[in-house]
């Protein structure tokens, strides 16, 4: 399916290629604005809302296969042929995706915070309670609903970031589908090596990649390098901007 998109025009003249900007679980095509923004210079961009968040289709199956083909549909769609990929969390595992469906369509690939794996533990009950206690409580403003969350959740900053998708007292992300398929999201099926220099930043006081991940990494992407972000959690991209866009233009440049 096409999904919901932005396009960005380059300011600069240039040969690159373009880059799409992928979110993470919860999230929508504005995430990786702060991303965006910088990279805009001298790349066209292209920035989505994944199936069953933002504005795009919503769709009963939410697994890498289906949001991979997604991807290819919307690149389709927009009549563009080679892409840089760039995706955080559930946003990275489904470019990883990518690179077994289109290969040959992949110049360059980052993945922030996330590794090829599956995922044993669920980091997310507490945010769909939240979620689920806003819609109970029928909150109409964002005011109330944020009253309603705090009572689930610790964090102000995840709040904040769940608010950005809670739009006229509904939620723009399908919450029972993400519940039902949430096995497929934290679970990942090894994909065929993509056997081209890639790029993986995690944030130095994240979970999400470990190194007992590596042997599985190398096995899908052998050619992988890490960046690893000092003094960053999972919102790598949002914690430390200006460290993560130097370790993409470095990566960019080779």
């Amino acid at each position: 399916m096409k999904l919901n998109s932005r396009a960005q025009s380059a300011q600069n003249l240039h040969n690159n290629s373009p880059i799409l900007l992928v979110h993470g679980l919860f999230g929508s095509l504005d995430n990786l604005g702060i991303l965006a923004r910088d990279l805009v210079q001298d790349h066209d961009i292209l920035q989505v809302d994944m199936r069953n968040h933002g504005l795009s289709p919503r769709a009963p199956e939410m697994n890498y296969p289906a949001m991979a083909q997604d991807l290819l549909d919307t690149l389709d769609a927009s009549g563009i042929d080679k892409i840089i990929l760039i995706g955080h969390s559930m946003g990275g595992k489904a470019v990883m995706a990518f690179t077994a469906l289109a290969p040959e369509r992949v110049e360059k690939l980052v993945a922030i915070d996330i590794a090829p794996v599956d995922y044993p533990v669920r980091r997310h009950d507490e945010i769909f309670a939240a979620v689920n206690a806003v819609t109970e409580a029928g909150c109409a403003s964002r005011h109330q609903a944020a009253e309603v969350m705090r009572q689930h959740l610790k964090e102000e900053s995840v709040i904040q970031f769940l608010l950005k998708s809670f739009v006229d007292g509904e939620w723009r992300f399908n919450v029972p589908v993400l519940w039902d398929q949430y096995p497929h999201i934290v679970g990942w099926e090894t994909i065929p090596a993509w056997d081209h220099p890639a790029l993986f930043i995690p944030g130095g006081n994240s979970p999400y990649v470990k190194e007992s991940y590596r042997d599985d990494l190398l096995a899908q992407f052998p050619q992988a390098r890490a960046h690893v972000i000092a003094g960053a959690g999972h919102w790598v991209h949002a914690e430390k901007p200006d460290a993560v866009l130097r370790a993409i233009r470095r990566y960019l440049q080779e």
